[in-house]
C-alpha cells in the first residue's frame, strides 16, 4: 500500500530539544511518521523527526528564523499591527510559493496539513484536500474584517477539514464555515513521558508555565497578592514577550523547556497555576500537567472549562475568593492526591498520546479522499 504524503506547514516550530516554541508541531509531525505517513514540512528551521522532511528553501529558513526570534506574527501583529500586516503578507508569499514547489515533486503531497487558520489563505488553487488545524488564537484572527470571507474562498476550492484542537471551538466554526467544509475537533496528543512523572511535591509550593503577557497572566498580579510568600511561594517560568512588571511575592527563573518541567519542576510543585484569558484552545502545558498528576487551578475560559471538572479534576474560579479557596482546598494533601490522580486518568483516557492524534489525522485525511 502506498503511504500517505502530506505537507504540513505551520509558522511555530523548536530549535532543538531544549526549545519550548512550537513544541506541539514538532511532536504531531514525529507522530505522523510514525503512522508511516510520508511528512514534507514547511516550518521555522529546527531539529527534524525521524522520517520528516523539510520543504524550506535557505532563503526561507533564515526569514522565519528572524520572525521566531522577534516572537513570531502574533507578536508582530500586537506590537505594530501596520507592520505586522505586511510581515504577515511575506509569510504567506513564502508559504504559497513552498506549496507550488511541492505541486512540482514527482511525488507529492497527497494532502495539506495546516496549522493555524492564517496559514490556510497561501494554500495554492490545486485542489488538493486539506486539513486544518484550528488553535484558540485563531479566533482572534477571525475577528479581523475580511477574514472569515478569505478564508471561505479557500475553502470553497477544495474539500476541506478543520480540525480545532478543542471541541468548544466547534460550535462557533460551523457557524462561519460549516457550508463550506466539515469541522470535526482532533484534540492534540500528550508525550507518554508525562504519565511517568513521579512525584513528591513541596507543600504550598505553585508553578506558573506561561509566555509573559498581560493577557496570559490574566489577574495574577491581583489575586495573587496577599496568597503568596515564602511560606507559600509561587514561580514562573516562560519567555517575557510583553513589558509586564511582576509582584516581587513572584519568583520569575526565565524560560524553559519539556525537559525541565518533567524531571525538575512538575515533579516538585504543590500543583499548576493558569489565570490566562488568552485566546487558548486547549493549553498544552495545562494537559501536560494534567498527566503527570497535578492539581491544577485555572481561571474560567472555555479552554480551561473544556479540560476541567470543577473540584474533580481541577478548579475554575471566577474572583479572588474563589482561587484563594481553590488554594486552601488543594493544601490537603488527599484532596491534592484525588485530583492529582483524576486529572491523570482524565488525560489518559479522553486525550491519550500524540500516536492516538495522529491516527484521528489519519482518518480525517481519509475521509476527505472518500468524500
Amino acid at each position: 500500500m502506498t503511504p500517505v504524503r502530506v505537507f504540513v506547514a505551520a509558522t511555530s516550530y523548536p530549535r532543538n530539544a531544549l526549545d519550548w516554541q512550537g513544541r506541539f508541531i514538532f511532536d504531531q509531525a514525529a507522530a505522523l511518521a510514525r503512522q508511516d505517513v510520508r511528512i514534507t514540512l514547511w516550518a521555522p528551521p529546527g531539529d527534524l523527526p525521524q522520517g520528516v522532511e523539510s520543504a524550506l528553501a535557505a532563503e526561507d529558513a533564515r526569514w522565519l528564523d528572524a520572525l521566531r526570534s522577534r516572537g513570531g506574527i502574533t507578536r508582530a501583529l500586537r506590537r505594530n499591527p501596520l507592520a505586522g500586516a505586511w510581515t504577515g503578507f511575506g509569510l504567506l508569499r513564502r508559504l504559497r510559493a513552498a506549496c507550488r514547489r511541492e505541486i512540482r515533486r514527482p511525488a507529492s503531497a497527497d494532502f495539506y496539513l495546516i496549522d493555524w487558520l492564517q496559514n490556510a489563505l497561501a494554500l495554492p488553487d490545486d485542489g488538493r484536500p486539506a486539513v486544518v488545524a484550528v488553535l484558540g488564537s485563531d479566533f482572534g484572527l477571525l475577528r479581523l474584517p475580511g477574514m472569515v470571507a478569505a478564508l471561505r474562498r479557500q475553502f470553497r476550492r477544495r474539500r476541506a477539514l478543520l480540525a480545532p484542537n478543542a471541541g468548544w471551538m466547534a460550535a462557533r466554526l460551523h457557524a462561519l464555515f460549516g457550508d463550506v467544509a466539515h469541522v470535526e475537533p482532533n484534540h492534540f496528543g500528550v508525550d507518554p513521558r508525562w504519565f511517568a512523572v513521579t512525584r513528591s511535591a513541596t507543600p504550598g509550593r505553585w508553578l506558573v508555565v506561561s509566555r509573559i503577557t498581560k493577557r496570559k497572566l490574566g489577574d495574577l498580579a491581583a489575586w495573587g497578592e496577599g496568597l503568596f510568600s515564602r511560606a507559600r511561594p509561587l514561580d514562573l517560568l516562560g519567555p517575557t514577550q510583553d513589558a509586564t512588571t511582576l509582584p516581587d511575592w513572584i519568583v520569575y527563573h526565565g524560560a524553559t523547556n519539556p525537559d525541565a518541567l518533567r524531571t525538575h519542576w512538575f515533579p516538585r510543585a504543590a500543583g499548576l497555576l493558569t489565570l490566562s484569558q488568552h485566546d487558548e484552545g486547549r493549553p498544552q502545558v495545562l494537559i501536560e500537567a494534567m498527566a503527570a498528576g497535578l492539581p491544577v487551578v485555572a481561571s474560567r475560559i472555555p479552554a480551561h472549562a473544556d479540560l476541567l471538572r470543577h473540584g474533580e479534576t481541577g478548579w475554575l474560579v471566577d474572583d479572588r475568593a474563589a482561587f484563594s479557596a481553590a488554594l486552601v482546598e488543594a493544601a490537603d494533601p488527599a484532596v491534592a492526591l484525588r485530583v492529582g490522580s483524576a486529572a491523570r486518568a482524565f488525560a489518559s483516557k479522553e486525550i491519550g498520546t500524540w500516536d492516538d492524534c495522529a491516527r484521528r489525522y489519519l482518518a480525517q485525511l481519509e475521509s476527505l479522499r472518500a468524500a
